[in-house]
């Protein structure tokens, strides 16, 4: 898409702060902490577009960030009371509690219109 005037400005000056030798030495950087490989033919922007990958980044960095699980569940739509508390993970007392929790978020995501994700078992629902 062609940009004019203003609009051309403003993209001509973010293009000119990126460097892509910076930008290698990050996905470098990114990919060896979460020990994968970085992947080809990718432009950086989408590599890191979804979110997907620096989250890997801060759970490896920063482990035990389980609870910003529990918090984006919530934005999603899973009810407080649905989730699980994060000491049940860490400290392994109640994995039941933690299944029930990912079910809860499967259940909202799997009845979201534009989930485009793969659906879980109705089995696994009724069970729970």
């Amino acid at each position: 898409m062609a940009h004019y005037g203003i609009q051309a400005a403003v993209t001509a000056k973010t293009a000119s702060k990126r460097s892509p030798n910076v930008e290698q030495a990050l996905l470098t950087w990114v990919f060896e902490n979460i020990d994968e490989k970085v992947p080809e033919g990718v432009s950086y922007e989408e590599t890191l577009k979804d979110g997907v990958v620096l989250c890997k980044l801060m759970n490896k960095i920063k482990p035990g960030a389980i609870d910003k699980f529990a918090s984006a569940a919530q934005d999603y739509g899973v009810p407080h009371d649905q989730l699980f508390r994060t000491v049940d993970l860490f400290e392994k007392k109640n994995i039941p509690e933690v299944t029930a929790g990912i079910i809860n978020l499967a259940r909202v995501a799997c009845n979201k219109p534009d989930y485009k994700g793969t659906q879980l078992e109705k089995w696994v629902f009724a069970n729970n």
